[in-house]
């Protein structure tokens, strides 16, 4: 079964895609020895979309979302223009792993995408910080690191 990767960042959100994926089997291990080297993570997902956030405000709007279990405007868009279309009566033909459980019924109300969320994508995602910027010429870490820090501006000032 096809497995889709839902990644949120300071910077925007990102969607994975591993070909291949069992749920029952035994995976883990495969992912937990690749995550170290980049080389090897790599052959066993590729980012298939990465939409950033327009501005900082844009940015907390869709972070605080998330946080809270809501699917915004942006977030629902961006899955239902890069993911396969699915017809309501029939059986997804793919998951969608989240790293948080807490959105995957908002996520299932608002675009009717089933989500999952194991060990074994819980391991992935980890693999994913650990290399996300290496994933694309576009992302650097230096960017990563000031959407970071804007984020953490905003969410401090928005908190107070």
């Amino acid at each position: 079964m096809q497995l889709f990767l839902l990644y949120e960042t300071a910077a925007g959100y990102a969607l994975f895609e591993r070909e291949e994926y069992d749920e029952i089997g035994g995976e883990l291990e495969q992912v937990q020895a690749a995550i170290a080297d980049y080389e090897r993570f790599a052959t066993l997902l590729q980012m298939k979309a990465y939409q950033p956030f327009k501005n900082a405000e844009e940015a907390l709007k869709n972070i605080f979302a998330v946080l809270k279990g809501e699917v915004t405007e942006t977030l629902q868009e961006f899955l239902e223009s890069y993911l396969p279309k699915i017809k309501r009566k029939k059986k997804q033909k793919f998951q969608l792993g989240i790293a948080d459980k807490i959105i995957g019924p908002q996520i299932s109300e608002k675009t009717g995408y089933t989500t999952s969320t194991n060990e074994t994508i819980r391991e992935i995602f980890r693999g994913i910080r650990t290399h996300f910027n290496r994933f694309s010429k576009k992302i650097t870490e230096s960017d990563i690191k000031q959407a970071q820090l804007d984020l953490a501006h905003a969410f401090s000032r928005n908190k107070v």
